[in-house]
């Protein structure tokens, strides 16, 4: 299966310039391709992934990738896909972002193997010395500006008058033109790769490298992916889901592939993982026999946690969930417990209160809001439907003294299946 045929069987080629010579190149030799990403943040999002990983499918398959920040691109904001101008970014950002998004982009792609390593570039490098006057003279002239309104990205913009787009955003198309020349005439970079919203300004690369340079390169989009219910991929009600967990945390990026929806995982397992064919296509199998089973979701959310995080932490996020789920805390760590404390509400409360003969059992579920009142709190215990340190508790007459605190600070109190609250001593 040549790799044109894996994307295409993945379902990621949305559109491809020339496809039968395009494949015909891939498979005489190492080809140089890349795909550019604007650093607006200190880290990359899951949104990100789907060309990025491309890329390393083509770097699994023999080719070189070379991975480009928009240092020069960046400041002034690609309007593709956007009802609205961006924020712009100082350099002194920029650059910040790309040098924290470069440790994301070596668990994504290989710069250190000797056959075909990839490669991290930045357009400022040679956007930086080019002059107004020579940029227009040297790549403004090969367009006209019919052409460029043409541009879905452009006349979407355009269509909206209380919006509009601004000369700086519309001049955005001619930049990633350059990119994609000066990347030919220098690194003999003969495709781009990026999302399907990206189609018009690397129609536009290709139309200067032909003219500037009489060569042929070519363009390959990948689909832009949607939920099963029409939401954007990637979003949450917390908002983006990063890849640096500082930002969001190792537990919350495997919960996020965990809950992915029943219709989206099959497809999900194609778009991101390395998973050979055969597997994929087991794991829809069993999804469909036995969808309560989530072996496919699984399968998709250790996948994707191992690329990004690694597999120790992969465990740990495992584990976090599993406690949450009402499994026991044996060897549990202090690190894996702390993803739990940022998942649940929590409650403090003054040390002292635990020293002695400690808290009654009552009062502690009272103060930690699973319960109303000690009345509750006493039916409940009855009921068998309270635990302490995901341990069944029944005696009213309990008291919690410090000694039961994990980790010499907290408590894990639960009421049901699912309702959680951390009780942490100061």
């Amino acid at each position: 299966m040549s790799i044109l045929d894996e994307l295409a069987w993945r379902g990621l080629i949305n559109d491809c310039t020339d496809s039968d010579a395009l494949t015909k190149r891939l498979g005489e030799g190492s080809t140089a391709l890349y795909c550019g990403f604007d650093p607006t943040a200190n880290s990359l999002h899951v949104g990100n992934l789907v060309p990025l990983i491309a890329l390393r499918r083509f770097q699994n398959d023999g080719h070189k990738p070379i991975a480009l920040a928009g240092g020069a691109t960046g400041a002034i904001g690609d309007p593709s896909g956007k009802s609205a101008e961006r924020n712009l970014l100082t350099r002194e950002t920029l650059q910040q972002n790309i040098t924290a998004v470069k440790e994301q982009l070596a668990k994504l792609l290989d710069f250190e193997t000797t056959t075909n390593p990839a490669q991290l570039l930045d357009n400022a490098d040679w956007m930086a010395g080019v002059s107004y006057l020579d940029f227009l003279r040297k790549i403004g002239k090969h367009f006209t500006v019919n052409s460029m309104v043409a541009k879905e990205s452009v006349r979407a913009r355009m269509q909206d008058r209380e919006v509009g787009i601004s000369y700086t955003e519309f001049s955005y198309m001619l930049l990633q033109a350059f990119d994609f020349y000066h990347l030919k005439e220098t690194h003999d970079c003969e495709l781009q790769i990026g999302g399907s919203d990206q189609w018009g300004n690397i129609t536009a690369g290709i139309e200067l490298s032909r003219r500037k340079l009489n060569t042929t390169v070519y363009g390959l989009t990948l689909p832009l992916i949607t939920n099963a219910d029409g939401t954007k991929f990637g979003k949450t009600e917390a908002g983006a889901v990063w890849l640096d967990p500082a930002r969001t945390s190792v537990y919350k990026f495997y919960q996020f592939w965990i809950r992915t929806d029943d219709r989206d995982v099959a497809r999900y397992l194609k778009y991101f993982t390395f998973l050979p064919q055969e597997r994929i296509t087991e794991l829809e199998a069993s999804h469909t026999e036995n969808p309560s089973g989530r072996e496919a979701h699984t399968a998709l959310a250790v996948a994707m946690t191992d690329l990004i995080h690694g597999e120790a932490a992969t465990q740990e996020a495992q584990q976090a969930s599993r406690i949450l789920f009402g499994g026991g805390l044996d060897g549990i760590g202090e690190s894996t417990f702390n993803e739990i404390v940022g998942e649940v509400p929590t409650v403090e409360i003054e040390r002292t209160q635990m020293e002695g003969d400690g808290l009654p059992i009552l009062e502690l579920f009272v103060t930690s809001g699973l319960c109303q009142s000690n009345g509750q709190a006493r039916k409940d215990l009855q009921g068998g439907g309270m635990n302490l340190n995901n341990e069944r508790q029944s005696d009213a007459q309990t008291r919690v003294t410090a000694e039961q605190l994990l980790f010499g600070k907290h408590l894990l109190l639960r009421k049901g299946k699912r309702n959680y609250t951390v009780i942490t001593a100061k």
